[in-house]
């Protein structure tokens, strides 16, 4: 059984240090405060710190303090920058906090993973990726409840640290979330589907809607609104998460152009949608039916528990907190 062995006790887990105060590392600095566990933070400018202090948080803009305070405490920190900051923190990990457990909440692994080569941190790297989050950002809007039943993907790759594995998908839970372990390449592709292409979707339809001048964005309703949700995030976090993820995306994207194009020339030379409406209604059923199970039958550190986590996940297994 899985589970007993992610059940934290609040009391000896380790702290946590956030790098980084934005929406989602902002809400995780919250969520892990509100579990019980000693947690602070760090931001590059002084405006989201000043806020998070006069909210009650321990935040600084000192990242050398913050980070050598980590590395006294043994604290497993949580990379929650943009994907173009990302090498500039790992070069002050490696600095100042070398020996500790390392996650991160960028919504592209490979590439993260990658740069954790180059600084050569692997050793206590986990990947993690909280799959929820707003259009807003910033610590203003930051929630403790965000991660509540939100799919928390835990990465598990080959040759992962079985303890700082733990670590993660205990934090995961901590927060609230649900575990899905994957491998970071299969986790980029994943997303590249139901994230990344989907905020490229999003900008379409706004620009197309928009040029139809005030009559059409006066007339549009809840299809329009709820189609263009995410184009109202932040366009430096929108291009960073979408480049750091080209090839994957690139695939989805055309994937997509060719069943738009075979939409358009079936309108034209048939008068019909069909084709593309009717498989659309198909898949987004299959969405709406996919169930989780329990993953119970998986020891994190046994001999085969990376392959077996993986294969799990790639079929809906996700670990929750145990109830007991």
């Amino acid at each position: 059984m899985c589970q007993p062995e992610l059940v934290s006790a609040i009391d000896s887990a380790p702290p946590v240090c956030v790098l980084g105060l934005g929406l989602i590392g902002g809400s995780l600095l919250r969520a892990a405060v509100r579990s019980g566990r000693q947690a602070w933070g760090y931001n590059r400018s002084s405006e989201s710190a000043d806020a998070a202090r006069a909210d009650g948080f321990d935040a600084d803009t000192d990242l050398v303090s913050v980070l050598q305070r980590a590395n006294e405490s043994g604290a497993i920190i949580v990379i929650a920058v943009p994907m173009p900051a990302v090498d500039a923190t790992l070069e002050a990990i490696a600095a100042h906090a070398p020996n500790n457990p390392i996650t991160d909440v960028v919504s592209v692994k490979g590439e993260v993973k990658a740069a954790v080569e180059r600084a050569g941190l692997s050793a206590k790297f986990v990947g993690g990726h909280p799959m929820t989050g707003t259009s807003a950002s910033g610590w203003a809007v930051g929630d403790a409840d965000l991660f509540v039943d939100a799919v928390w993907v835990v990465a598990t790759d080959e040759g992962v640290d079985a303890d700082v594995w733990s670590q993660v998908a205990d934090l995961a839970l901590d927060c609230g979330s649900v575990v899905v372990p994957a491998e970071s390449l299969e986790h980029d592709r994943a997303v590249a589907r139901i994230s990344h292409l989907p905020h490229l979707l999003a900008e379409t339809l706004a620009i197309t809607g928009a040029a139809g001048g005030e009559l059409a964005l006066g007339l549009a309703a809840g299809s329009f609104r709820d189609g263009t949700r995410v184009a109202g995030s932040a366009p430096g976090l929108v291009r960073a998460m979408c480049e750091g993820n080209r090839d994957a995306l690139l695939v989805a994207l055309d994937e997509a152009l060719d069943l738009l194009q075979g939409a358009r020339t079936d309108l034209l030379d048939n008068g019909s949608t069909a084709r593309l409406v009717d498989s659309g209604f198909a898949a987004r059923g299959a969405y709406e039916s996919h169930e989780r199970w329990d993953i119970e039958d998986v020891q994190v550190g046994e001999p085969d528990w990376i392959e077996r986590m993986r294969d799990a996940g790639r079929r809906g297994g996700v670990i929750r907190r145990s109830e007991t």
